[in-house]
């Protein structure tokens, strides 16, 4: 690659082997050093030589060597030797001051700034006339007394900053906020015009605590917000019951109670819901086989037994039978009888 912007010099053009030996003189290793990449035409006598850059970190940079001749001279000489960046290098951020380039929160503990005097942000304040009436009104009365006050461009600058930053009314906390922080009541109003547009948030529970936020900011612990009860994800007690507890209650007098003034032909007649094939195979009361009941034999009140050889046993006045012992009045029913046959009739006795 050659670019004119002269005549070509043929003796400038020539001397590559030349450059390279200067390029490596001035590179850390030779090998830095890389292809020849072409030659610039810089005036009349005077040519500059590109060398590709092989160092580590330094992608797209080219040694350039300028070589120049004396007039009708045939003997190259080396001008210099550096370093240039090309079209694709890798280059640092352009250049700024530091008034440009530090940003919120980048002072550090012990940081200090140095004094802007031209300060757009800031204004003449009150100074001092020497009348100590006037001087004491201005500091105690009206709050003056610094040296330099807040312009009104540096009050728009922090309104702009403060009412889109994070805390004003786009943020995501403060679109989902069901009331504004104008209506909280841990909102501290501010003094001076920033007040209809600021406050200072003074609830520990929120995020925005000690912040500047705009009015018509929001959060999820305004003063006034509650939340909508929910089920619990845990199930439902059983229902308690005292089992010692125990009400005693006699259907059969309440039903009596109930019934006391109702004619008979009033009750409705309940039909037998069983089947006739299995109502026939029932056996009624009075068709039950009859149930013998033996009465043991009460203790005599006479005499004590005798009892003969022969095993058998006699009370006086009275003659054993065959295997029966007779007793006085069997013959004849008594209350003891009655009682078994209601015992026997009634299947709940």
């Amino acid at each position: 690659m050659v670019t004119k912007k002269s005549a070509k010099d043929a003796v400038l053009e020539a001397a590559v082997d030349l450059a390279r030996g200067a390029a490596e003189d001035i590179a850390e290793n030779p090998s830095d050093v890389g292809e020849h990449l072409g030659s610039v035409v810089e005036g009349e006598r005077l040519v500059s030589h590109l060398f590709a850059c092989a160092a580590p970190g330094y992608r797209g940079w080219r040694w350039t060597v300028t070589l120049a001749r004396v007039p009708r001279g045939r003997v190259a000489t080396v001008c210099e030797v550096e370093l240039l960046p090309g079209d694709d290098a890798i280059l640092a951020s352009t250049w700024l001051p530091w008034s440009e380039r530090l940003r919120p929160g980048d002072l550090g503990p012990g940081d200090v700034l140095p004094l802007i005097a031209d300060d757009d942000r800031l204004e003449q304040g009150y100074e001092a006339t020497g009348d100590a009436d006037a001087d004491a009104m201005a500091v105690f009365e009206l709050g003056l007394g610094r040296e330099r006050v807040l312009s009104p461009h540096g009050r728009a600058l922090a309104a702009e900053r403060w009412y889109t930053g994070s805390h004003g009314p786009t943020t995501p906390g403060a679109v989902a906020a069901s009331a504004p922080c104008s209506t909280c009541g841990f909102l501290v109003l501010m003094a001076g015009s920033l007040r209809t547009e600021f406050g200072v948030c003074a609830n520990e529970w929120s995020d925005d605590d000690g912040r500047v936020v705009s009015m018509d900011h929001g959060c999820g612990a305004h003063s006034q917000t509650d939340v909508e009860p929910q089920s619990s994800d845990w199930p439902a007690p059983g229902t308690l019951s005292d089992d010692l507890d125990i009400e005693l209650v006699n259907l059969l007098a309440e039903h009596h109670e109930a019934t006391r003034d109702v004619a008979v032909d009033d009750f409705p007649v309940v039909e037998d819901p069983t089947p006739p094939d299995v109502r026939s195979a029932v056996i009624p009361v009075e068709a039950a086989p009859y149930v013998e009941v033996v009465v043991p034999e009460a203790a005599p009140s006479g005499p004590a037994e005798a009892v003969e050889g022969d095993g058998s046993r006699s009370t006086d006045g009275v003659e054993p039978t065959d295997g029966v012992d007779s007793i006085d009045g069997a013959g004849e029913p008594t209350d003891q009888d009655d009682v078994l046959d209601a015992v026997v009739n009634d299947p709940e006795k």
